[in-house]
């Protein structure tokens, strides 16, 4: 069966399990990373020695890093559904995805950070208000692409949605001022509908 080590309201680890989910693909999933620890024990780190969530094994196959992880499952278990089985249409995906992972959460992790891990009066206040203006200008190019497709990539749900798709809850779900995008709002009720994402996803923020 697959292993999945990661706590369960971890970005990165939703990220997999909604792929799980959307997969129908059963699980064990181990507690490890946050609160739970036992991510620096050298048996961990002999997996994945990032430290970090998620890994997993697959029959034996150990893989760490979560997008990839999900293109490898989606390759594996979803090939022309969740994995797009053209190559132009893969690529497109893995293009989102990388997006995600290098620019959206790169900005928006420290307001998120900031906003729900830092104490109030340990805040950064300039600090994180310049990461929420990165990150609106992000999602407003996200927004502009929505606007003549349900999907990321088109007409159909695909492993594109799901790093995007993580964060959206984690944007929508922060006490901020966010300006109207019409496009994005559609998409996120599109996922939330969606009973992986009430599944695996919609969570209390950590």
């Amino acid at each position: 069966m697959l292993r999945i080590w990661g706590r369960s309201n971890s970005i990165n680890v939703q990220k997999v399990l909604w792929c799980c989910e959307e997969l129908d693909l059963r699980y064990q999933r181990v507690d490890v990373g946050g609160p739970f620890g036992g991510n620096k024990e050298p048996e961990y780190l002999q997996l994945n020695p990032n430290g970090l969530v998620p890994t997993i094994s697959d029959g034996g196959f150990v893989l760490w890093e979560s997008n990839v992880i999900v293109r490898y499952l989606a390759a594996k278990h979803g090939m022309g559904t969740l994995c797009p089985e053209d190559l132009a249409e893969r690529a497109d995906a893995d293009r989102w995805m990388d997006w995600q992972m290098g620019t959206l959460w790169a900005n928006f992790r420290p307001a998120f950070v900031g906003l729900i891990r830092t104490p109030p009066e340990k805040r950064d206040r300039d600090f994180i208000a310049t990461a929420i203006s990165k990150t609106t200008e992000n999602l407003a190019m996200l927004d502009a692409h929505l606007a003549t497709r349900d999907y990321v990539t088109g007409p159909a749900f695909t492993m594109a949605d799901i790093p995007p798709g993580v964060t959206a809850y984690r944007w929508f779900s922060l006490e901020i001022e966010r300006p109207p995008m019409a496009n994005l709002e559609a998409w996120y009720e599109r996922l939330r509908a969606r009973s992986s994402y009430k599944a695996t996803v919609m969570s209390p923020l950590s």
